[in-house]
């Protein structure tokens, strides 16, 4: 056990317009790097663009300067101690989003300190590889990937879009096979009624889950309409923030499958406390953007569904280099690497 001072820390919001168009371009997230007296750095992803840098530079790091950080127990008590502090303006969102991105850090500055993948430090490992979904339009190249499992985006705009749902449905379902998962993803954009109809215009296609059918907040239209569109499974979390905000979801059973994003629910310490939550309430847990290494340690440590959303974009698209070694499915497959912490490097050309 290596006992480590924090010297610094340091958050950051890089240069996206470099690897446009990067669909992470649209999700404001923040790197923060947490430096100590031992010279181990440890890396991390957060949210909230500049706001979260400012709540990271401003009031996170005078908290943590000083703290010494030797085990998970200290990450969890850190942790506590910055989202208290940040009560009178956190609790969910910004604040939320980016002390996910000094939890992922520390978890990473531990890991390299024992010498670990993070996956060791929050248990045994439990799969050796997860079966992945591509979200995105490029059905057929997701087929020649080897996808077995894909989530399509569908806003709603018109009364056109059930047309036009049907046929995305139908060109997947054709093309991965009978025996494929496929998922929507609404991003709030769908109404009750709308969801309705869906269900009922896409029951041949057998989708697995509608992901974020309405606004998040309407947790008791969501519970009704989990009883009105089965098989289907209604899917969200990905905005909610926290084990606090979760214990909300579970009280009034508005969701048949949690989706906590690490990046942005408080981090690792809050995916693993949420996870626990599902498994002892049997409730399904897929974090969102479960592909990136942030998540992907939690999936193969944990009770979390054998399952991990990836972004592969389109065929002969940019791809985003802000993180060197990031591992990639294989015949629609992911797997963690086993370097120590997150087992990534930062690619500093990228960073202001």
């Amino acid at each position: 056990m290596k006992l480590m001072k924090i010297t610094e820390v340091k958050a950051v919001y890089p240069n996206y317009r470099n690897v446009a168009p990067s669909w992470r371009t649209h999700f404001w997230q923040i790197v923060v790097r947490v430096e100590t007296d031992q010279g181990i750095v440890g890396v991390g992803y957060g949210g909230g663009g500049v706001a979260g840098v400012e709540v990271v530079n401003k009031h996170f790091r005078e908290l943590l300067l000083g703290k010494e950080i030797a085990t998970t127990q200290d990450i969890k008590e850190a942790w506590d101690h910055l989202y208290s502090a940040s009560l009178p303006y956190g609790r969910k969102g910004i604040a939320i989003m980016a002390l996910s991105g000094v939890d992922l850090a520390l978890w990473d500055l531990l890991g390299k300190g024992e010498n670990c993948p993070v996956y060791e430090l929050i248990g045994d490992r439990k799969k050796d590889s997860v079966r992945s979904y591509a979200t995105g339009t490029d059905i057929e190249w997701y087929t020649e990937l080897g996808f077995t499992a894909h989530k399509f985006p569908h806003r709603w705009v018109s009364d056109k879009d059930i047309s036009t749902a049907i046929a995305t449905a139908d060109k997947a379902r054709n093309l991965l096979g009978q025996k494929a998962l496929i998922m929507i993803d609404t991003y709030m954009s769908w109404s009750f009624d709308i969801t309705l109809e869906m269900s009922k215009s896409l029951k041949e296609f057998d989708i697995y889950w509608f992901e974020d059918v309405i606004n998040p907040d309407a947790l008791v239209a969501q519970a009704e309409l989990r009883n009105l569109v089965k098989p289907t499974l209604i899917a969200g979390g990905e905005h909610e923030f926290t084990e606090y905000g979760y214990q909300e979801i579970a009280r009034t059973k508005a969701l048949d499958l949690w989706q906590p994003d690490i990046t942005w629910c408080g981090g690792l310490t809050s995916g693993i406390r949420i996870t626990e939550m599902g498994n002892d309430l049997n409730i399904p847990v897929v974090p969102h953007r479960g592909g990136e290494v942030w998540g992907l340690h939690l999936i193969v440590s944990s009770t979390c569904d054998d399952l991990a959303e990836v972004l592969p974009g389109t065929k002969g698209g940019n791809k985003d280099d802000l993180w060197i070694g990031e591992p990639y499915p294989l015949n629609g497959y992911i797997s963690p690497t086993d370097g120590p912490g997150f087992g990534v490097t930062i690619n500093e050309a990228l960073l202001p």
